[in-house]
């Protein structure tokens, strides 16, 4: 590389949202131990798998880490006299199947660092330690930033393992806090660093009452950085996990909480109506999001703010990414943000996160009104034909819910800095769309498979082949039959026997009948 030539920005080109599926193939005898086969695949494509064996100590070990958050996984119980016997063994391995199958279904458990390094070693070895390398560059801006320092780490708040936090204090003011959080560049990260660093000046200049306020907000050679206030009791999930953002591991935080405290309906009213607020100004104003969780709003008394702005532009994929690839018909950030307000409202009426794509079934006591507006974003029919921010707000469910904006929200965002937000909102979305396409003809294969080998098809096939041998002719189906027969000298017998010249010996003519019979 020549002296003065500009180093390229590094960015992780790996999904962390991929959800990883895993099947056992088999159990093997390994020095006296019971070894599982592992397919672990990421993504629906089946070329992208690789194998991993592993013991039931093994299992034993990531069902201790994962306790952590409280969720029963079913574990195969441990068994010390006749653990080698052939029908414990296929017994063990259903059990361990369904273990896997409860942690991979699970949003927050699927991905979770300790799952990850259980499932691909290769891409998140053991050693991986995202936090240090973190702080090595949060060292480097403190260098050219110098009246801050770090306080402590805070580990393990955040699912995202490639997001790291800190606690800071101003050097002149050691008893304010504040919050600085480093982000690696993400898979979707497509601006150019002379346009990403004064993008990121821009989060400081945002005044809205519903989006909380960045103090300082750069980007460096591998990722960014954005400081807040420290804000004690924390998210909207934490609130309805009855918890604050202390150094507790997010798993035993948002798992499965002792007791959760959904939100009554005026206060889920009162806090949708301030987040799509929100979402309409960014969207009029031209910065994407796509990163609405409980977790990325603020929730100060009765007052709702949305964190993370930053997230979008270093190209991290959204938190429902796996559920929007199942999704053909949301395709645009803008769906994306609406889709994941139905999560939102979900999780603020119900206390807990909705675990699938779209919405199956809702409790019999849920409010008619919460229901109809839950079911015309995240059913199977109403994800064909996602609303939009201004539908919801003029939804009767927001519709009167008084808003009053104290000052004049603002964002001033040059027209070239607006054009590079636009081709990374539409660099975002045409990777969404190539993932939605793969996973839907997947999915059509697999249901075409499926349904070839049905018993039903299975027996109109049948019947649709005895049907036309019925149709046949006799002396057709006979022809048919001599049709796939050896080439032969013109009779019956196929047989021939070379002689000395190396010609075919003579065949007698057949016997008579009488004669065959007696044979036989």
């Amino acid at each position: 590389m020549a002296l003065f030539e500009k180093k390229k920005a590094q960015k992780v080109t790996l999904d962390d949202t991929s959800r990883l599926s895993c099947t056992i193939e088999a159990a093997q005898n390994v020095q006296g131990h019971t070894d599982y086969v592992v397919r672990v695949q990421r993504g629906p494509l089946a070329e992208n798998s690789w194998q991993i064996n592993r013991r039931y100590s093994d299992f034993a070990a990531l069902n201790t880490a994962l306790q952590i958050g409280g969720v029963d996984l079913n574990l195969p119980p441990k068994k010390i006299f006749g653990n080698m016997e052939r029908e414990f063994i296929a017994e063990r391995q259903q059990g361990l199947q369904l273990f896997l199958n409860n942690i991979t279904s699970h949003q927050l458990l699927s991905l979770s660092l300790i799952v990850r390094k259980f499932l691909d070693p290769t891409n998140y070895p053991e050693s991986m330690n995202t936090q240090e390398a973190a702080l090595q560059h949060v060292s480097m801006f403190f260098r050219s930033e110098p009246h801050w320092e770090v306080i402590e780490p805070l580990r393990d708040v955040g699912w995202r393992f490639r997001k790291s936090y800190f606690l800071i204090k101003p050097k002149d003011q050691p008893k304010e806090k504040l919050v600085l959080s480093w982000t690696d560049f993400g898979p979707d990260k497509t601006i150019d660093d002379k346009d990403l660093v004064p993008i990121m000046k821009l989060l400081p200049t945002i005044q809205h009452p519903f989006i909380y306020p960045v103090v300082f907000a750069t980007s460096m050679e591998s990722g960014g950085l954005a400081i807040r206030n420290f804000y004690q009791p924390g998210t909207l999930r934490d609130a309805i996990c009855k918890t604050k953002p202390n150094k507790v591991h997010f798993l035993k935080k948002y798992c499965k909480p002792k007791m959760y405290a959904p939100l009554p309906l005026p206060a889920i009213r009162t806090c949708g109506r301030q987040v799509l607020e929100a979402l309409k100004f960014l969207h009029d104003k031209g910065w994407f999001y796509g990163q609405l969780h409980a977790g990325n709003v603020m929730l100060e008394e009765n007052c709702c703010r949305l964190l993370d702005l930053e997230n979008s532009v270093l190209g991290l994929p959204p938190y429902y990414r796996y559920f929007l690839t199942q999704l053909r018909k949301v395709q645009t950030m803008e769906q994306v943000d609406v889709y994941s307000f139905g999560h939102l409202v979900y999780e603020m009426a119900f206390g807990d996160q909705l675990q699938t794509a779209t919405l199956e079934m809702l409790p019999l006591d849920c409010p008619g009104e919460l229901r109809t507006f839950l079911e015309s974003i995240l059913t199977v029919d109403a994800v064909k034909s996602v609303p939009s921010v201004a539908d919801l707000l003029a939804s009767p469910l927001f519709s009167n819910v008084p808003v009053v904006l104290p000052d004049k929200p603002q964002l001033k965002i040059p027209s070239k800095l607006k054009e590079a937000l636009k081709l990374a909102k539409e660099a975002t979305e045409k990777r969404l769309k190539v993932d939605q396409g793969v996973f839907n003809q997947v999915r059509r294969q697999s249901k075409a498979k499926a349904h070839h080998m049905s018993d039903e098809e299975k027996k109109k096939r049948k019947k649709s082949a005895r049907k036309r041998l019925s149709q046949q002719p006799t002396g057709q189906e006979e022809d048919h039959n001599t049709n796939h027969l050896p080439a032969t000298n013109g009779v019956g017998s196929s047989t021939t026997s070379p002689t000395s010249s190396g010609a075919p010996s003579p065949v007698p003519p057949p016997a008579p009948a009488a004669d065959h019979d007696q044979k036989a």
